[in-house]
């Protein structure tokens, strides 16, 4: 996440640097930007996780959402006062979340919290809010758990991760694929989504075969045997799905991978992944070479203040970041945490430049799902 005066390469050393942590939980403002409005700051916190399981969604979804705030400011930030955007950094701990929510429930500047990042996190901060009844909005936290209530007090823009197994395996019915197989990248994962998949496969007529990870997935790459479907969806991260693909891709036979959306295919490719397997990625924003004003302004903003090539979580970060401040901008009396809070608890239909966000029943929005694909030449094509 550096900005351009600070130039770097961009290798996974360096990934796993910019996010590390020595604390439970870390808040680290943004550094100023020229031009931005002179009013009373408000400050908008966004909780990341830097645990070594969430270091790659949430480097890149911070990415997306700095720049956004530091575009807004340089525009006149929300109603003519600028934005102080404040990192909190969390480990993975079950503590960490809650000493966070602590430091920012003292903070009377900080109005909303935007962003959240990863998955395990955002749950826990939900949980958290309602424990503690803290009145402060929680929007467009990178929420893939399908199965957590949402309370009023929580804003969700993002298809869920059973939105985007449906998606993918709609797709695949629709080439008459009967069967497919499931590789989790440990039992956490097949503990968390396992049951979810297996009803999805179910409703879909899909015939499910399962396999699990251990720790040496480029070992159960190589162990998967000729009688393993031709498709493969992969539950798991960037690092996860590199390690699985350098052992698929010594085996004769051709396999596809569908990958969902905390993995990230440049990142894959710069992490050395096979090469000659094709993988597809479901993701719930749109490709980042699309030609949508929210995509193009995107693009735009992130050559002009980062060093980092276009990602979709990094899109993804952006686009929460966008919401945020536009709900921000129709509250019409003073910008407190109460009525921020009452501003998104209206849940009004808001165009993002084409990412149409719309709330159900079930107080989410996040119907929009898409796939790109990644070619053996390292293209990424949608």
């Amino acid at each position: 996440m550096s900005p351009k005066h600070q130039r770097a390469s961009f290798t996974p050393r360096r990934r796993a640097l910019l996010l590390a942590t020595p604390a439970a939980a870390v808040a680290r403002p943004s550094a100023g930007q020229p031009g931005r409005p002179a009013g009373k700051p408000l400050t908008v916190a966004q909780i990341v996780d830097t645990s070594p399981a969430q270091q790659d969604v949430s480097k890149d979804f911070l990415i997306g959402s700095r720049a956004a705030w530091q575009d807004i400011n340089a525009r006149g930030g929300v109603r003519g006062r600028p934005v102080t955007h404040l990192t909190v950094e969390v480990d993975g701990t079950p503590a960490s979340p809650r000493a966070a929510l602590g430091s920012l429930r003292d903070n009377p500047s900080c109005v909303v919290l935007s962003g959240t990042a990863g998955d395990p996190v955002a749950v826990q901060v939900i949980d958290l809010l309602r424990q503690d009844n803290l009145p402060i909005a929680h929007v467009a936290p990178w929420l893939q758990d399908s199965v957590s209530d949402v309370d009023d007090s929580t804003f969700p823009i993002f298809a869920s991760r059973q939105e985007q197994i449906v998606h993918a395996l709609k797709s695949l019915t629709t080439l008459g694929v009967k069967d497919v197989g499931a590789v989790f990248a440990s039992p956490t994962e097949q503990a968390l989504y396992g049951r979810e998949l297996e009803r999805v496969a179910a409703t879909l007529n899909l015939q499910l075969k399962t396999y699990r990870g251990g720790g040496d997935l480029v070992r159960l790459g190589l162990q998967l045997t000729p009688g393993t479907p031709a498709i493969l969806l992969f539950i798991g991260g960037t690092p996860e799905l590199v390690q699985f693909t350098q052992g698929l891709e010594q085996q004769q036979r051709q396999r596809y991978l569908v990958a969902l959306a905390d993995v990230n295919l440049q990142t894959m490719v710069q992490m050395g992944g096979g090469r000659s397997i094709p993988v597809i990625a479901t993701q719930p924003v749109p490709m980042v070479t699309a030609s949508l004003p929210i995509v193009r302004a995107y693009r735009d903003t992130l050559g002009r203040l980062f060093d980092e090539p276009p990602a979709t979580l990094s899109l993804a970060g952006f686009i929460a970041a966008r919401y945020t401040s536009e709900v921000m901008a129709e509250v019409d009396v003073p910008l407190t945490r109460q009525s921020v809070l009452a501003a998104f608890r209206r849940r009004a239909t808001l165009d993002l430049g084409g990412f149409r966000v719309s709330f159900d029943q079930r107080r989410r929005s996040g119907a929009f799902v898409t796939q790109s694909m990644l070619t053996p030449d390292g293209r990424v094509l949608g």
